[in-house]
C-alpha cells in the first residue's frame, strides 16, 4: 500500500499543470491517478465510487489548479481534494445507500504495482471495517495524518480517531487470529498517537 508521499512529478509537468496547460495534465492524470484510485477505493471499499472520486478529483485539479501558489504544493493539494471526496461520500445519505447495494470488497492491483507476500490480505481485511474506521486507519497509517487531523477532517475529536483506530486494529487482528484459530485475549493492540 503506498501513499501519496511516494509520487513524483516532474517540477515542468507540475508547472505545466498550474498554468492550466492541457498536455500537462494528461501526464498528470497519469502519474497521479492510480494513487488518487487506490486511495478512494481503500477509503470507501466500492470501485464504482472510487473511480467517480477519481474523476471528481481531476475536475477539480483542471478548475483550481492555478490557485496553488507553489509547485510542491501539487500533490498535497490533490490528496487533500481526494481526502475531502471521499468524506463528502461517506456522509451523504445517498452515497451509503447505494454502497450497501453495491458492495465491492475486491481490492486487488490498484495501483498498478507488484504486491508485497500479504498486502493483498491485509487490504481485503481492511473491507471488514466500518468506513469511517477504514478511513481513520488509511490516513492515520499511510498518508501520516495525526489524530488532531483526522479528528478536524471528520468534524470530530482526536480522541474519536484514536478510538476507532484501536477498534479497527482490534477487528483485523481478531479477524486474523479466527483464521489461525488462535483465542484473541482483549486489549491486545494499543491505539498509537
Amino acid at each position: 500500500m503506498t501513499g501519496f508521499a511516494n509520487i513524483a512529478v516532474p517540477p515542468e509537468i507540475a508547472r505545466g499543470v498550474l498554468r492550466g496547460d492541457r498536455a500537462s495534465h494528461g501526464h498528470f492524470f497519469r502519474l497521479v491517478s492510480p494513487r488518487v484510485l487506490g486511495m478512494a477505493w481503500r477509503m470507501l471499499g466500492n470501485r464504482m465510487a472510487a473511480e467517480e472520486v477519481v474523476q471528481d478529483v481531476f475536475v477539480r485539479v483542471i478548475e483550481n489548479a492555478s490557485d496553488v501558489r507553489a509547485v510542491e504544493a501539487l500533490v498535497g493539494w490533490v490528496r487533500s481534494i481526494t481526502v475531502n471526496e471521499c468524506l463528502m461520500r461517506l456522509r451523504s445519505p445517498w452515497h451509503q445507500r447505494r454502497a450497501a447495494e453495491e458492495p465491492d470488497d475486491r481490492i486487488d492491483d490498484l495501483d498498478g504495482e507488484s504486491r508485497v507476500a500479504g498486502e493483498s490480505d491485509i487490504e481485503r481485511a481492511l473491507t471488514l471495517l466500518q468506513p469511517e474506521t477504514r478511513m481513520v486507519i488509511w490516513l492515520h497509517d499511510v498518508e501520516g495524518y495525526t489524530h488532531r487531523e483526522i479528528g478536524e477532517l471528520m468534524g470530530k475529536t482526536a480522541s474519536f480517531s484514536k478510538s476507532q483506530l484501536a477498534r479497527g486494529y482490534e477487528t483485523l487482528l481478531a479477524h486474523w487470529r479466527k483464521q489461525d484459530g488462535k483465542k484473541i485475549e482483549p486489549g491486545t493492540l494499543a491505539c498509537h498517537s
